[in-house]
């Protein structure tokens, strides 16, 4: 009788990826970085453990996007307060944030629970080719 190995939180080897977004569809990279922030891309994976690796995203303001969605694509934000909804064109935080473009899009493709939020701590997006982890990555 085989059983399946189950991963533990305390087992996980976490390496740490990098990923340049030069002239590369925005959709693309996101779902490459969130199934390896989730962990599937490991023989070890586990839905309730956060197996996943660091990524870095660099150069994430030279990404391309498909369509018309930088100019049509709206993003909302809502205090609680009656009439607080603000809309945020997706061309406008491209070029003011893209860090919390990138963290946006990555939100939506992770669990919407503690674990989701542990595993987006673990993404580090910068605008240009420079980061302060090169330590942290081998080879």
């Amino acid at each position: 009788m085989k059983f399946t190995q189950m991963a533990h939180a305390n087992e996980i080897e976490r390496d740490w990826i990098v990923v340049d977004a030069t002239d590369k569809v925005f959709g693309r990279i996101i779902t490459e970085v969130a199934t390896i922030l989730r962990g599937k891309n490991k023989p070890c994976f586990t839905p309730n453990v956060d197996c996943g690796d660091f990524v870095v995203i660099i150069n994430a303001s030279k990404a391309r996007f498909s369509g018309k969605k930088l100019e049509s694509k709206n993003y909302f934000t809502h205090s609680g307060y009656f009439g607080s909804t603000k809309t945020h064109k997706m061309s406008e935080m491209f070029e003011k944030n893209p860090e919390k473009l990138y963290k946006l899009a990555t939100r939506g493709m992770l669990p919407k629970t503690t674990l989701g939020k542990a595993m987006l701590k673990k993404l580090k997006v910068y605008a240009g080719s420079e980061h302060p982890h090169t330590a942290q990555i081998k080879g």
